[in-house]
């Protein structure tokens, strides 16, 4: 029986030297834009940190529209120049300047589309036209913002913002039906409460026909009343019944 060949051998180091010599300068190559991008990487988190310290410590000192202004100009991309929009915005409301303010949040949700605040900066917006006098506009922005939102605290304040405004507007089957949406869709949420109070003011009183009083009559449409008998003038004293009394001079 042939026995097998032994397998040749196999020098180790000698392959590793000569794999080293081979892809030496692609492997230091690599190896320097590793290091780099890791110095780098370290470096700019280490910038971005400390900026995002500096932003939250101007932020918190900011008490003025001028000063929340400040913040969004000096760290824009940060998360406090986020949240600087949205305090301006309120600093803006305070003041009367409602288009103003609308304005600032219309630029927060053009910058930070996908913001968790994004539904807050809505509600303030539509909060802001309903100060305006604009109630039909702010009314189609509730009813947007309880239907792109439902899962957030949002959509059931809206909804209830909502049935105040058709409540001023006479509107009382669309509050009502609104009043009851809440209280079926969102029963366990805090503005439950307030809709079942308006769902109570909003209740028409019934009364039973037996009870309700009949419409009056105009009076010169009413019957007349029958005229009261004449009172009859006693006999006199000693007199026969039916002789007439003589006539006096």
């Amino acid at each position: 029986m042939p026995t097998a060949a032994p397998p040749p051998s196999r020098d180790v180091a000698l392959e590793t030297r000569f794999f080293w010599e081979r892809f030496k300068k692609p492997i230091i190559s690599i190896a320097i834009v590793a290091l780099l991008a890791g110095i780098a990487f370290t470096g700019y988190r280490f910038y971005a940190d400390r900026r995002a310290a500096a932003a939250s410590a101007a932020l918190a000192s900011a008490s003025s529209a001028q000063a929340y202004e400040q913040v969004i100009a000096q760290y824009p991309n940060s998360p406090a120049g986020a949240d600087a929009y949205l305090l301006l915005a309120e600093a803006q409301r305070k003041e009367g300047k409602f288009s103003e303010a609308n304005k600032t949040l219309e630029t927060f949700i053009a910058r930070y589309p996908k913001h968790e605040l994004l539904s807050t900066a809505k509600m303030a917006m539509a909060a802001n036209l309903d100060s305006m006098g604009k109630t039909d506009e702010a009314l189609a922005m509730y009813q947007k913002i309880a239907s792109d939102f439902p899962n957030t605290y949002a959509a059931p304040l809206a909804m209830l913002l909502q049935v105040y405004i058709l409540k001023t507007k006479n509107r009382n089957d669309e509050a009502r039906r609104i009043s009851e949406t809440i209280l079926t869709q969102y029963r366990t949420s805090f503005w439950a409460g307030e809709a079942m109070q308006q769902l109570r003011l909003l209740k028409p009183i019934t009364t039973s026909p037996e009870a309700a009083p009949g419409p009056a009559a105009p009076p010169m449409l009413a019957n007349p009343a029958a005229p009261a008998p004449a009172p009859q003038a006693p006999p006199a004293p000693n007199q026969p019944q039916g002789v007439p009394s003589p006539k006096r001079p």
